[in-house]
């Protein structure tokens, strides 16, 4: 249950995806894969800012974003809580898949692809088969 920050927020500058939007995605991503369950709290306002060194307002407008959702809530003087998790019956199926995909991107290194060439080549190839619920 509830400990101390346990999501390490990453910003892609090269993205072209508002810093706000990465951290909403990154929490989300976090809740589905079971990282982060409710109880648990996300690093401050003031520890982000230190981390990113972004605008207090972009993390403030997140959180805002978060909490909008159901998915976080603040807790006055304390910080901002997990309240909901996403994470749901596929969860045992994902350690085995993380394993699969370090071999997969292990082999992709070693033929000489650097990272953009490996996110293109998966991104390319996930949207075209996956299907994705509208």
């Amino acid at each position: 249950m509830g400990g101390g920050a346990v999501i390490d927020f990453q910003l892609d500058i090269r993205s072209g995806v508002p810093p706000y939007v990465q951290l909403v995605q990154q929490v989300r991503h976090a809740l589905r894969l079971g990282l982060l369950s409710p109880g648990d709290q996300l690093p401050t306002v003031k520890e982000v800012v230190a981390k990113l060194a972004i605008n207090p307002n972009t993390v403030l407008k997140a959180y805002r974003e978060l909490e909008h959702e159901g998915l976080v809530s603040p807790r006055p003087g304390l910080g901002t809580f997990v309240t909901r998790s996403l994470a749901d019956d596929s969860l045992p199926a994902h350690e085995p898949l993380r394993r699969d995909l370090l071999r997969w991107l292990d082999s992709a290194h070693r033929a000489g692809l650097d990272a953009e060439n490996i996110e293109a080549l998966f991104m390319t190839t996930f949207r075209a088969t996956v299907r994705v619920p509208r």
